[in-house]
């Protein structure tokens, strides 16, 4: 019970990466707080998760929407930043400069904004992990606001590690999981994806949820770990 009596909120803990983390760190103790701008997807997370979670209804991307929900939640040990919308791939010739600009509004000025608001709230002994993923390091052609999406998370997580502290700031790095975020593709091509990432990782397959949720579990948990990226890719970095 690494969690007992601890407080963690998991913005965009209603699906994905989120909710498998909310679920786990439950299991260990932990009071956990999900958010998410959807209501139906926190009453079902919320579903899920023991009687003693809570769930809010917030724009992610509204600032003083996100102000107003950290005084209400009070004090925290950790901050859990999953939140994010499908992925915005396509070559740079194809992509918008706006197109681009919206891709960031989530994850990475969302994030900036949740770190901005939870962290006077936080406990000194506390933690906040944050999002990247393999197309920082590894990107592929046609995934030029990704790559930039994930180096930026990266690089922000370092600079936030030495200004915060002893508050640590940490980031995972996933690659391709299965979760909702591969939804648009449609289901047929979706397989076929995952199906060819599989053939490729020397993991023999891709990542679920849960292989994800254990590293934020295993930052949150290490208390001298700051300043750390933890990859869960299955290989992708390999090939």
């Amino acid at each position: 019970m690494r969690f007992q009596d601890q407080r963690i909120a998991i913005l965009g803990g209603t699906s994905g990466l989120g909710l498998a983390t909310a679920k786990a760190a439950a299991a260990e103790g932990a009071e956990v707080v999900v958010a998410s701008a959807t209501e139906k997807r926190v009453e079902a997370a919320l579903a899920q998760l023991p009687g003693t979670a809570e769930g809010h209804v917030v724009d992610l991307l509204d600032s003083d929407a996100l102000a107003a929900l950290f005084e209400r939640v009070g004090t925290l040990d950790h901050l859990v930043f999953t939140a994010g919308e499908s992925l915005q791939l396509g070559t740079v010739a194809e992509t918008s400069v706006a197109d681009a600009k919206r891709a960031l509004e989530l994850r990475v000025w969302g994030a900036y904004d949740a770190v901005k608001h939870a962290a006077p709230g936080l406990a000194p002994s506390g933690s906040i992990v944050l999002t990247s993923g393999s197309a920082g390091p590894r990107p592929s052609a046609g995934w030029g606001v990704g790559a930039l999406i994930c180096s930026g998370m990266e690089g922000m997580a370092r600079a936030l590690a030495l200004e915060l502290a002893p508050v640590r700031v940490n980031v995972v790095r996933p690659g391709v999981i299965r979760t909702d975020l591969w939804d648009p593709m449609g289901a047929d091509a979706r397989e076929a994806l995952y199906d060819e990432i599989a053939e490729s990782l020397p993991a023999g397959r891709v990542g679920e949820a849960e292989d994800v949720a254990s590293a934020y579990l295993y930052l949150m948990a290490n208390p001298h770990a700051t300043g750390s990226i933890v990859t869960v890719d299955g290989g992708t970095l390999l090939v």
